[in-house]
């Protein structure tokens, strides 16, 4: 039984009028053509990862995910009165830089589980799933290569924002002194920074003064940091078949997650406990992983983290009201807002 589970599921979003099959028809099939220009080894490997081949390197249908960055660029050019098919291109761009990361991600973080499969370090060895990975950047760089720099060079900055991001986060695992302050910029880098570079791209690919584009990216970084604090959440207590992930991985890697960091910084008794347990270097046991998660929620951890996601929420709708945006798209966006900060997976 996992500590401290809802009695109840979260709160359904509403009708979400932002349509995610919509996105996959005007993305997936670009997305197809840019991984087609891959070796075939490479392309196999990358082609499993986004679900459209099974272990066997059969053709399968299992899903590419949620497509939440490139509905956001979609939505953002519309928001700026721009045309779906001139932000195709940074809608592809956003997803083969985030999946990229997600590739290396699971292999730094031992992580064998990826949208209810197996990783696909785990089907295919470290190697080849590295390089998978190193050949969608390749690609995300390459695909806007024939768009305005100032597209490029979003994404170049995006990138190193997550590498940054990245290696802050594996340096903290080896820190028993990572302060809440300090978690909040990793989180910035390693999340924010690739939702607001997917508002600024849609906003770029519709020719958008700097104004609107600053305030569709401002949009963007707080709900990346809404996003974070409830994948945060979602990591310690959700439900594994619901979320595709591992149980626990987070703890038992003794992350400092947001909800982590913060029950740390509490003046408490769990708090201190929380802190001894995270010192030790004895592997976590199911059943510390129980109690350490438990501890997280008596340190005050979990309502901290789900009171500033609902906060993050409201600044990134004050942020989309000064960008002036079409109604409809507005509309949209603040539906997959909602979505984002509501979802049970």
């Amino acid at each position: 039984m996992r500590a401290n589970r809802p009695a109840s599921p979260p709160a359904p979003a509403r009708s979400l009028a932002w349509r995610p099959g919509e996105v996959d028809e005007l993305v997936a099939p670009a997305l197809r053509s840019a991984l087609g220009r891959l070796a075939h080894p490479v392309r196999t490997i990358a082609e499993y990862h986004f679900g459209w081949r099974d272990t066997d390197g059969a053709p399968a249908d299992a899903g590419i995910g949620k497509m939440i960055r490139p509905a956001l660029v979609l939505l953002s050019s519309r928001a700026a009165g721009g045309r779906d098919a001139d932000a195709v291109p940074a809608a592809v761009a956003v997803e083969l830089l985030h999946n990229f990361s997600l590739l290396h991600d699971d292999i730094m973080d031992g992580d064998r589980t990826r949208r209810h499969r197996p990783a696909a370090w785990t089907v295919y060895g470290v190697p080849r799933a590295v390089l998978a990975g190193d050949a969608l950047l390749a690609l995300s760089l390459d695909v806007l290569a024939d768009r305005p720099a100032r597209e490029l060079s979003v994404l170049h900055r995006t990138l190193l924002d997550l590498v940054n991001g990245q290696a802050a986060d594996i340096s903290f695992e080896q820190r028993d002194d990572v302060s809440l302050a300090e978690c909040e910029a990793m989180v910035r880098a390693k999340t924010g920074s690739l939702i607001a570079c997917s508002c600024s791209l849609g906003a770029f690919a519709a020719g958008a003064r700097a104004e609107t584009a600053a305030s569709l990216a401002e949009f963007g970084w707080q709900l990346g940091r809404a996003f974070q604090l409830i994948d945060d959440v979602l990591g310690i207590w959700g439900e594994p078949g619901r979320t595709g992930k591992s149980a626990y991985s987070d703890l038992a890697a003794r992350k400092k997650t947001l909800p982590v960091a913060a029950a740390l910084a509490s003046d408490n008794a769990a708090a201190r406990e929380l802190a001894a347990r995270y010192r030790s270097r004895r592997p976590l046991a199911d059943s510390d992983l129980d109690r350490v998660a438990s501890l997280v929620v008596q340190a005050g951890g979990r309502a901290w983290a789900e009171h500033q996601a609902a906060a993050a929420l409201r600044e990134a709708t004050a942020a989309l009201h000064r960008a002036h945006p079409a109604e409809g798209p507005a509309r949209r966006l603040n539906d997959l807002a909602d979505f984002i900060t509501r979802r049970d997976h």
